[in-house]
């Protein structure tokens, strides 16, 4: 009988779900607020609208939460980077580049942001997700992109230790 291999998980250096489900307690909060109303108004019990008060909060959120908690994710291992569902290795990193003086929705005039501010941001997203920050990275082939964190400056620190590490 063949031994199973166990497949081991590297922890993570650095993690961020994308939202909590905590987000759902708004959906009961929102009917009890809704029978609140009513028994203030003087309507009495009427269970309908509370009920589909709660259903349509609750089920929005939960889209919600489940899209962000795919799409605007973040773990850093010690051999990938993964932002969202989009994984690079970290071996295609090359250097971590310093944090701007300007960010891209800087009012200043004449701001002048940084070259990589402008790169493509990692994931399947448009941009930087909403609440995030990007962190500049320079890739192998000559080609810069914007890595994203809440944290961000805990990503850069975790990004540039792996890339000095491997870099003599």
């Amino acid at each position: 009988m063949p031994e199973e291999q166990l497949v081991e998980h590297e922890a993570p250096l650095f993690y961020e779900q994308g939202a909590s489900w905590n987000w759902l307690l708004a959906g009961p909060a929102s009917g009890l607020a809704m029978l609140l109303i009513q028994f203030k108004g003087g309507v009495g019990f009427q269970p309908a609208i509370p009920l589909i008060f709660l259903v349509l909060v609750t089920g929005f959120l939960w889209l919600q939460v489940h899209a962000a908690r795919i799409h605007a994710s973040v773990e850093l291992t010690a051999d990938s980077l993964r932002q969202g569902i989009e994984v690079i290795p970290v071996r295609t990193i090359v250097a971590v580049f310093p944090e701007a003086k300007h960010t891209a929705k800087s009012t200043k005039p004449g701001a002048l942001l940084e070259t990589w501010q402008t790169s493509r941001a990692l994931g399947e997203l448009s941009g930087v997700p909403r609440g995030r920050k990007g962190v500049g990275i320079e890739l192998t082939g000559d080609r810069t992109a914007q890595a994203w964190a809440r944290k961000h400056r805990e990503l850069r620190e975790a990004l540039t230790h792996l890339v000095e590490e491997r870099t003599p």
